[in-house]
């Protein structure tokens, strides 16, 4: 968990801060009775649905399927009512309150994408273990009494980087992600031979919770390769996928799998022109945002709850979150949850308490490393006649790095006007000192005379990869094409790949530290200890008077803290703290701050 797709921000796509998010599934009510005015009659429309609970339903002969204007399980009508739960987007001691805190809302069903780039980070190595053992996330779905939606991509959007793609596909320049290109296929089809096999036992006809799976997702936007979704459906269906096949797109893509809808507010005329695109089918409302994401700079997004309310109450009669980052309740939660009582025949589980938070003594780092002092400390360095972007240095066994920062550095002889191609950020520095920032739209940057020859140095940070759109396709990062000074190529690069995995804080905790006197200018590592006392409880972390960086627990990354806001807090679990002192680590670009402050509420 030391490395940096794990932030608690949730969001890697570029410029992107945001929360946990609960976009809400509804179906199946185009058959209830209405008034004139249009408006549900809700005593004709309540469902006992107890006895279709994957905890009690053992006789399985027909799994989910869509008849006209309804769905039905067994042959039973079967409303659905889904939330989205990500569990890689959260420590898994905490899956089990979240999805409680989901069943008690009046869901039955919970969605999840399975995000490939985490899954296989490089290529061939796949991880399903500890935050990432998504079958123990669905076989704990199903011991609540919650149906689940896999939503296995290989494409899935979320908000997460690449749209959840692994960052060594873009090592070849000639191939086109999301489509039937070759080499794309056989990338898919390795993963999906390790990942399905999982999926399996995990389905309704076989004893598990998984009544649907969704092929791909939001393609229709996409649109590239007509042939592409007819690919990941016969892909599915041949490693053995049973249950009823979706998709999330607005658009009817193939046949035989349901097309659904995705919105953010309720529109009648869509809904028709929805049903006469899918006659003889239920509407399945697979995701309606409850808020939206925030971008660093810009303000908090926030959708009002008598919105959410009026929207899914509209929902029925025909991204801020509900649950926040942290698991705490909204007062969208309890909206809701007196909404779906009002359609229950049985009185809804009860809701679990909530979970404390508390406020530690601030933090005072004590001492600072400044980045040229902690080079010794990573792996062995890249040497290249030229620069070599992140996603193509020779490591992670020819993975290349997905996340992080990459430090190029090369002798100069002489000043002049200086060109790179940066993908996000890059500082420019003469030795140790800073002579200003390139990023995509400033390439140029003066850099003044000298004697003798000096040591040019360039810090790169992916800020995180676009996540939808034919974009997609160009998200490399760190240097991108030669670097320039007066219209001459540089040569003889020695590249640092900054990663920052838990091994990396490892090894330097045997660093030696120096003390810290006076403010630092410049990137640096800070270290202070946070004392969480004998019994560790969630709390927020805010930096106020530091610039922009990334904070770190016990090598556990909490994310990126910038001071352009909108966020000012990071989240931290109880769960990630130990009794007594706790390490925290502080990488800041710029200039250091004072002091690290806890607090039992989130500012953002």
């Amino acid at each position: 968990m030391g490395s940096l797709p794990y932030i608690s921000c949730c969001l890697a796509w570029k410029g992107i801060v945001g929360i946990f998010f609960l976009p809400i599934i509804l179906s199946g009510f185009a058959s209830c009775p209405k008034h004139k005015d249009g408006k549900v009659t809700w005593s004709s429309c309540r469902s006992n649905w107890s006895h279709l609970n994957p905890l009690t339903l053992k006789k399985r002969s027909e799994g989910l399927v869509g008849r006209c204007a309804h769905f039905t399980l067994e042959g039973h009508k079967f409303l659905i009512f889904g939330g989205s739960i990500h569990y890689f987007r959260m420590p898994r001691e905490y899956w089990r309150d979240r999805l409680l805190k989901l069943k008690a809302c009046g869901f039955n069903t919970v969605t999840t994408y399975i995000p490939w780039n985490l899954h296989e980070p490089e290529r061939g190595q796949f991880y399903f273990s500890g935050n990432l053992d998504m079958e123990a996330f669905v076989l704990l779905a199903a011991k609540v009494g919650l149906w689940v939606i896999l939503r296995p991509g290989p494409y899935i959007c979320a908000e997460v980087d690449l749209g959840g793609l692994p960052s060594w596909l873009l090592q070849d320049p000639n191939m086109k992600l999301r489509t039937t290109d070759k080499g794309f296929v056989e990338a898919v089809d390795k993963y999906f031979d390790h990942l399905i096999p999982r999926v399996i036992p995990l389905q309704y006809h076989r004893g598990g919770p998984v009544i649907a799976v969704q092929v791909e997702n939001e393609y229709g936007s996409f649109n590239k390769d007509k042939d592409y979704m007819s690919y990941v459906k016969e892909a599915l269906l041949k490693r053995g996928i049973v249950e009823l096949l979706l998709t999330s797109d607005n658009e009817k893509e193939i046949e035989q799998a349901l097309t659904t809808v995705n919105m953010d507010s309720f529109n009648e005329k869509f809904f028709s022109r929805f049903h006469q695109m899918q006659r003889n089918k239920p509407i399945l409302v697979m995701e309606y945002w409850t808020g939206w994401f925030d971008n660093w700079g810009r303000k908090h997004h926030v959708k009002s709850v008598d919105e959410v309310e009026q929207t899914v109450s509209e929902l029925i009669n025909h991204y801020d979150a509900v649950l926040t980052e942290a698991g705490d309740y909204t007062e969208k939660y309890f909206k809701l949850r007196k909404l779906f009582a009002s359609i229950s025949a049985k009185p809804l589980p009860l809701s679990p308490q909530h979970t404390l938070k508390t406020m530690y003594p601030s933090v005072r780092p004590s001492h600072f490393l400044p980045l040229w002092e902690v080079l010794q400390y990573l792996n062995e360095p890249v040497k290249s006649h030229i620069p070599v972007n992140m996603e193509n240095l020779p490591i992670n066994n020819g993975s290349g790095q997905s996340f992080g920062f990459v430090l190029y550095e090369t002798s100069i002889c002489s000043g002049g006007r200086l060109h790179a191609e940066v993908h996000d950020i890059g500082q420019v520095f003469l030795n140790y000192t800073i002579l200003g920032v390139l990023n995509e739209k400033v390439q140029d940057l003066f850099i003044p005379n000298f004697t003798e020859c000096q040591l040019l140095r360039i810090l790169v940070e992916n800020q995180g990869r676009v996540n939808f759109s034919w974009k997609i396709q160009d998200e490399r990062k760190g240097l991108i094409g030669p670097v320039k000074i007066n219209n001459v190529s540089l040569e003889g690069f020695t590249i640092y790949s900054l990663e920052m995995k838990m091994n990396f804080f490892q090894r330097l905790r045997s660093a030696s530290w120096r003390p810290v006197s006076v403010r630092y200018l410049g990137p640096a590592f800070y270290l202070g200890t946070l004392k969480a006392g004998s019994f560790p409880r969630d709390t927020f972390l805010g930096l106020p008077g530091w610039v922009s960086g990334f904070v770190f627990i016990n090598g556990h990354n909490l994310g990126r803290y910038w001071n352009i806001g909108p966020q000012e807090t990071l989240y931290l679990p109880g769960v990630w703290l130990h009794p007594g002192d706790n390490e925290i680590i502080l990488f800041e670009k710029i200039s250091s701050g004072s002091h690290i402050y806890s607090t039992g509420l989130p500012k953002l």
